[in-house]
């Protein structure tokens, strides 16, 4: 950002300097005191501020309750696990109440169950202290179900700004369509054509009718090129196709499976073209075998590459 106003609650804090802004700052590295106990690490800042020792004891205590990390506070990190470090980071800004909590991908350095753990932590307490969290994370799945808006950043740029929910049904343009979601949206080039009354994307290799109540946002892209995006989660079996669902057909070549327990990941080439869907785990398909799915039109994402090839916007 190289202009306007940075404002918590209603104070001005451009020229501000910076430890004076009331914001407590999570690290990646945990960036914790390796000669201090867990205790000494997390009042440290309030001595610096000179609070009187009952208060920093009462708020070292509460955050340690808060945290479950009572039993902790005597020993040093090197003592504890990954993510015990990580509680004790956070204990740390969470006793000097600030107006605004930085992440800045806390749970990088964190084992698998561990970062889905502390997530859940994380999120827990931030219902309990109703205060601003600011969260940086590369990682969709921590963001979509820990924020209530995303910022979507790419080199630099901001790209859309809203809810999880708003980003995934109604992403702005390719690279948020290809970021939330996992895995990631199919994206086609493709044509839109009419055929009769119908309007049809037509992928060279599929053609899937456009639904009616679409038609006219999109017939102003009639011969033109575009980029058909359709999500793993809107491919369906035929055999398991869920009701409602506004189904186009797709004749595709088996090339990989992948058996997830309560659903199936399958990878199929239609031409030129991969793709990947999410089909329901009774579904049963062999390597190389010639099978069919379908579409659901319904949840289907065009993007006109007119203005920006590399990161086309959405139609809407």
């Amino acid at each position: 950002m190289t202009s306007g106003e940075v404002v918590i609650g209603d104070r001005v804090v451009n020229d501000v300097a910076p430890k004076d802004r009331d914001i407590a700052m999570v690290f990646q590295s945990y960036a914790l005191y390796p000669h201090m106990t867990v205790y000494d690490n997390m009042a440290f800042g309030l001595k610096l501020r000179k609070m009187p020792k009952e208060e920093i004891n009462n708020r070292v205590m509460e955050a340690a309750k808060i945290l479950g990390i009572e039993q902790l506070l005597k020993r040093k990190p090197r003592e504890l696990s990954g993510g015990q470090r990580q509680r004790v980071a956070v204990g740390r800004a969470i006793v000097r109440n600030p107006k605004v909590f930085l992440f800045d991908e806390p749970l990088s350095n964190l084992d698998a169950k561990l970062r889905v753990q502390t997530r859940a932590e994380i999120s827990k307490l931030h219902q309990r202290l109703q205060t601003t969290f600011i969260y940086v994370t590369h990682d969709q799945t921590e963001a979509m179900t820990m924020a209530t808006r995303i910022a979507v950043m790419n080199k630099g740029i901001l790209q859309q700004l809203d809810t999880p929910q708003q980003l995934y049904d109604k992403p702005a343009n390719l690279f948020v369509a290809g970021f939330i979601g996992s895995p990631a949206m199919n994206f086609f080039p493709a044509k839109i054509r009419k055929d009769g009354d119908a309007l049809m994307v037509d992928g060279e290799t599929f053609a899937v009718k456009i639904p009616d109540d679409r038609k006219e946002l999109y017939m102003p892209y009639v011969d033109k090129e575009v980029v058909f995006g359709i999500r793993p989660e809107d491919i369906h079996n035929p055999m398991y196709t869920p009701a409602g669902v506004v189904a186009a057909p797709v004749e595709a070549k088996v090339d990989v499976t992948e058996l997830m327990g309560n659903e199936i990941y399958v990878y199929l080439v239609a031409g030129n073209n991969n793709f990947v869907a999410r089909v329901d785990p009774r579904s049963r398909y062999e390597i190389d075998e010639k099978v069919q799915v379908v579409f659901n039109m319904e949840n289907m994402h065009i993007f006109d590459p007119s203005v920006d090839r590399e990161n086309p916007v959405a139609v809407r």
